[in-house]
């Protein structure tokens, strides 16, 4: 499969089997995540992998939305803005780094058959209490991972998307 084709397969999925994921698949997903760039070679994130029940169901509920229960897996990324790498400009790229890393695990689930949905609107505070993370590690996104229960159409992207046109601008930005 062509690495655009992989693209348009993956897809935010919130309804998953009642099936375990097997240890290779998620090292897999893990590794995607490790070998993904981050600014700098700093390397400043971590992934906390949740298969504990009590303890899905407590993280679970830093989300509110029942579906995520369904979720075999939930891996939470974090990162430490003490070693993250600073733009001369102050702009600290963790949440780039986290961003880029979750997408290589996002694609890499995809590929082997499984799916996630990429969970931002969560209670941060409260996950890092559950998790009891130090006080130097933020919880940045949440990552559902598992079986997909259903089926998306490939194709959605023709009409759900904004044309090429829209989106490039060349040579400078254009108003159209």
């Amino acid at each position: 499969m062509s690495f655009l084709d992989l693209a348009k397969k993956r897809y935010s999925v919130r309804k998953y089997k009642k099936m375990p994921v097997e240890e290779e698949k998620l090292n897999q997903v893990l590794e995607a995540g490790r070998v993904a760039p981050s600014a700098v070679n700093y390397q400043p994130l971590y992934f906390v992998v949740i298969k504990d029940e009590t303890l899905l169901k407590d993280i679970a509920a830093t989300y509110q939305r029942a579906w995520i229960l369904q979720a075999p897996v939930i891996i939470v990324i974090c990162g430490d803005h003490s070693r993250s790498w600073r733009r001369p400009d102050g702009k600290d790229h963790l949440d780039i780094d986290a961003a880029i890393a979750v997408d290589h695990m996002t694609l890499a689930a995809a590929d082997i058959g499984l799916g996630t949905c990429w969970v931002c609107m969560f209670d941060s505070m409260l996950c890092h209490k559950i998790l009891n993370l130090p006080p130097n590690i933020e919880t940045i996104a949440l990552l559902p991972i598992g079986y997909p229960a259903d089926e998306v159409d490939i194709n959605r992207h023709e009409t759900k998307r904004k044309t090429i046109e829209e989106m490039v601008h060349r040579d400078g930005f254009k108003n159209k």
